[in-house]
């Protein structure tokens, strides 16, 4: 039926990328959500948790939801990760007629023409934009001319296996992982952002500092 990709830092996880992915699969009709924390990040500062770290406390915010599923790929292959080298990973092991969905934020997207290898996305994936009620970014008219007659609907997106683009109003939880490590650092609860177990977790681990 199809399958979507959300990547991320997920340092840490919390209710806005969660809850996305519900209603991404939701809106999309497809089977699963592959959650795929990214190793080294090429254009952000590395994560302040560890690989491991990231990777389990995905894993404590999705062991019940089975269609979530946690993707290791970019950890394990080391080094920067780019997101182009992780389509391709997956669409081989997938084949070449089911439909791939990367799906990213709307900023995300403004700064597409950054990535590495961004011209080649579209040949093994579609690209699903997630609008915020803000205005949106100004497309750089590389990416303008690059997405030019390939705009669609989701239920175009089942029918191929890659190629187009689709832009989804979605709840988006006004949630930021960077708001979360703040107030971690200041000794501020943060209750009812993220998972009860993943709060466990941070606090077992000491991670960004002790919450109280």
């Amino acid at each position: 039926m199809g399958l979507a990709i959300m990547g991320g830092t997920f340092d840490p996880v919390h209710f806005g990328h969660l809850r996305s992915a519900v209603e991404v699969r939701q809106a999309l009709g497809v089977s699963q959500v592959k959650l795929i924390p990214v190793g080294i990040p090429a254009h952000r500062e590395r994560p302040g948790s560890t690989p491991e770290q990231r990777l389990e406390m995905l894993r404590l915010s999705t062991e019940e939801v089975e269609y979530l599923q946690i993707d290791d790929r970019e950890i394990s292959r080391g080094g920067t990760s780019y997101m182009m080298d992780t389509l391709e990973s997956v669409r081989t092991e997938v084949g070449t007629d089911l439909s791939v969905s990367l799906v990213l934020g709307i900023d995300a997207f403004g700064l597409i023409h950054q990535w590495h290898r961004w011209r080649e996305l579209l040949d093994v994936a579609h690209l699903v934009v997630l609008r915020r009620p803000v205005a949106a970014p100004i497309l750089v008219p590389e990416v303008s001319e690059w997405i030019a007659g390939r705009r669609a609907d989701v239920v175009q997106l089942l029918a191929q296996p890659a190629g187009l683009v689709c832009e989804l109003q979605l709840t988006q939880l006004d949630i930021s992982s960077t708001q979360i490590r703040q107030y971690a650092r200041a000794g501020e609860p943060i209750d009812y952002l993220l998972p009860a177990g993943v709060i466990k977790y941070i606090r077992q681990q000491a991670l960004y500092r002790e919450i109280t």
